[in-house]
């Protein structure tokens, strides 16, 4: 590995990425299950968004995999914890999903401020914390009952 391009990660950005790495996992085995979860008339638009989700964050961990891999780390061979509430109403699980995507968006706005000197990754972040913005959005706008 470079040591410079190492030297311009830190250990905490790197801790940062395995986090985020494990949140992104956990979303690809989330948002799966809230699609097989999903029941009644409006079935199939929820559970192909649900399934969209998923393979966003599949996408995510790739991304986020290959920079942890960059940086001479090691992608952990876990997820995060995935609760089971046995809550299966559609309203139920978007309140889940926004709690799950306001945590992620707080771990990719602490590596912004990890990201020191790394333009790249700096940037990498704060296309994450978009995308993740976008989707708290949306969220809020389906719970909204008016």
């Amino acid at each position: 590995m470079d040591k410079k391009l190492q030297s311009t990660t830190s250990k905490e950005a790197l801790a940062c990425l395995n986090q985020i790495y494990q949140a992104e996992m956990a979303g690809i085995i989330r948002y799966l299950h809230y699609s097989f979860m999903i029941m009644g008339h409006n079935r199939i638009p929820i559970q192909k968004w649900f399934r969209d989700m998923a393979a966003e964050a599949t996408s995510h961990a790739v991304v986020i995999g290959e920079k942890i891999t960059s940086f001479g780390g090691h992608p952990p061979v876990a997820s995060a914890k995935v609760e089971e509430t046995n809550q299966h109403g559609v309203h139920a699980i978007l309140e889940e999903s926004l709690k799950f995507e306001l945590e992620g968006l707080e771990l990719y706005k602490k590596l912004v401020g990890l990201a020191g000197d790394d333009i790249a990754l700096e940037e990498l972040a704060r296309e994450f914390v978009k995308t993740e913005t976008e989707h708290i959005e949306e969220v809020y706008k389906m719970l909204r009952k008016d």
